[in-house]
C-alpha cells in the first residue's frame, strides 16, 4: 500500500519523517488521511477501558475485568496494581508490557525510598515513568511499551493526586481521565459531569467512575466484571475494593437512579 512521502519512515524507530513525525509513537497519516497509531493503537486494541477520578477525599480507578478462558484463575487476572503502600495504578493495553511497566515503577519507587528515607510522591513517580518511556522513543534497542498507566495517590500538601503517562513519555495531572477503548467517549462524559467542579466524597468518586464506564460501554456490570482501586485521604493507603464493596457501590448506583 502506498504511503506517499511517508513511505519507509515507519520502519525506523528513531528517524523523523519529513513532516516531523516519529511513526512508532505519534499518529501515522496515510494517503487517505486516516489517523493510524502504533504504540497508542496497541492500547485501544486490548479492548479494555479504564478510568480514574479525583475527588475531595481521595481518588478511584476502575477498569474492566475480562476472563478470556474459563480455566483461568480469576484472582490472577488484573490490571490494577499497588506500586507503593500509598500509590496504585491501572495499566491499560498489552498486559505483558503492563507488568513490565509496573515492575519498573516499583523499582524506581523502592530506590527513591532507600535513597531519601520517605515514600516517593505520586507526581515524581509519574515523571520517572514518563522519562523512562520517552527514552524508548529515541533509542532503537527497545520499542515503546504498548500500555498507558494511570496513577493515583495522596499528597500531604497537594491532596489527592491523579496522573496518566503514555508511551510517548507525556504525563500530566488530571481531575478525571480515561484510557483504552472508547477513551474519547469516556472523556466527553467526564467533562459533562465535572463541568461545575463538584466536591466528590469517596463514595461519589467511585460511583462516578463506575457510572461513566457503564454508560460509555452501554453495559450493566456485575461486581466480578470490574476492578476498583482507591486511595483515601484519611488512611493514605492504596487498596483494591473487594467484590462485596463493589457490589455495595453498584447497589447505591441502582438505588440512586
Amino acid at each position: 500500500m502506498s504511503r506517499g512521502s511517508s513511505a519507509g519512515y515507519d520502519r525506523h524507530l528513531t528517524i523523523f519523517s519529513p513532516e516531523g513525525r516519529l511513526y512508532q509513537v505519534v499518529p501515522l497519516t496515510q494517503l487517505i488521511q486516516s489517523p493510524i497509531e502504533y504504540a497508542f493503537k496497541a492500547i485501544s486494541n486490548a479492548g479494555i477501558t479504564s478510568m480514574g477520578v479525583r475527588g475531595r477525599d481521595g481518588c478511584a480507578i476502575v477498569t474492566q475485568k475480562k476472563i478470556p478462558d474459563k480455566l483461568l484463575d480469576p484472582d490472577t487476572v488484573t490490571h490494577i496494581f499497588a506500586l507503593t503502600p500509598s500509590i496504585g495504578c491501572v495499566v491499560t493495553g498489552m498486559i505483558a508490557d503492563a507488568r513490565v511497566q509496573v515492575t519498573l515503577a516499583r523499582q524506581k519507587a523502592a530506590e527513591f525510598r532507600y535513597k531519601y528515607g520517605y515514600e516517593m510522591p505520586t507526581d515524581m513517580l509519574a515523571k520517572a515513568i514518563a522519562n523512562s518511556n520517552q527514552v524508548a522513543t529515541q533509542e532503537a534497542r527497545f520499542r515503546p511499551l504498548g500500555c498507558s498507566i494511570i496513577l493515583i495517590g495522596h499528597d500531604d500538601e497537594r491532596g489527592p493526586q491523579l496522573f496518566k503517562c503514555d508511551p510517548a513519555g507525556y504525563y500530566v495531572g488530571y481531575r478525571a481521565t480515561a484510557a483504552g477503548a472508547k477513551q474519547q467517549e469516556a472523556l466527553n462524559h467526564l467533562e459533562k459531569k465535572l463541568k461545575k467542579e463538584p466536591q466528590l466524597d469517596m463514595n461519589d468518586t467511585v460511583e462516578l467512575a463506575i457510572t461513566t464506564l457503564s454508560t460509555v460501554l452501554a453495559a450493566d456490570f456485575k461486581a466480578t466484571e470490574i476492578e476498583v482501586g482507591i486511595v483515601e485521604k484519611d488512611t493514605n493507603r492504596f487498596r483494591k475494593l473487594s467484590v462485596e464493596e463493589i457490589e455495595d457501590s453498584l447497589q447505591r448506583i441502582v438505588d440512586r437512579d
